[in-house]
């Protein structure tokens, strides 16, 4: 990756730089390289208030209930490679302003559950929360993809207590089971990582989606047999 983030820092790369150079209205973005990292800060800020709002989630419920809805949490921030692709591809102007003002993904948070009714669950319990804003909500598992994937997908508002200021900044929250994150991740692998584009195996993958979903469902009815049990 040319450019990584640590610290609240951005680096980047001499090629990265050369080539974003050599392209005029990309190079004017690159010159307002403090307000992109100032950006990038604020995001990764973004993402650590979201993550902490969910591991106290999973503590609440593992303290109230002796469970642990969240089996991991994983982040990410979008890369500038990728940030300049989207904004050029929407035809959007090269500025930390316009980063802000039209992208919804640069900060993302991917909470992985053991089961799908904590799925919703979990994002009941975070859109309650007075200090989050709902900007977005797709739900791609009671409307899955063509392809077969399956997510929940929120974008919201979160407050960054700065020193001098708080700043309402977005975050991307996917919401998926152990299984829905299996599979899109060895989709992306198969698919788009190695650039078919056959029917056949867009069949085949699509089937392994709705395998995943059986699974999912037949495990949480197993543990809604064994909670009555109890």
């Amino acid at each position: 990756m040319a450019g990584t983030v640590g610290s609240n820092e951005l680096y980047f790369d001499e090629n990265f730089m050369e080539n974003l150079m050599s392209n005029d209205s990309i190079g004017r973005f690159i010159e307002q390289g403090e307000a992109f990292r100032t950006l990038m800060a604020y995001y990764n800020c973004a993402i650590m208030e979201v993550e902490t709002k969910f591991n106290v989630l999973n503590e609440d419920f593992s303290a109230e209930y002796d469970r642990n809805p969240i089996e991991t949490v994983k982040t990410r921030l979008k890369s500038p490679e990728s940030i300049i692709e989207k904004l050029q591809r929407k035809n959007l102007p090269f500025s930390a302003e316009s980063i802000e003002k039209n992208l919804n993904d640069i900060a993302g948070v991917r909470v992985i559950c053991a089961f799908p009714e904590d799925i919703y669950l979990l994002s009941e319990c975070i859109l309650q929360q007075d200090d989050i804003n709902l900007i977005k909500r797709k739900d791609y598992i009671a409307e899955p993809k063509p392809n077969g994937y399956r997510s929940l997908h929120l974008i919201v508002e979160v407050p960054i207590f700065l020193h001098n200021e708080k700043r309402f900044m977005k975050v991307e929250v996917q919401l998926r089971t152990i299984a829905m994150d299996f599979w899109a991740s060895l989709e992306h692998q198969i698919y788009y990582k190695k650039g078919h584009n056959i029917d056949e195996l867009r069949a085949e993958l699509k089937d392994c989606a709705e395998i995943s979903t059986a699974l999912d469902l037949r495990m949480q009815n197993i543990r809604a047999r064994m909670d009555e049990v109890e």
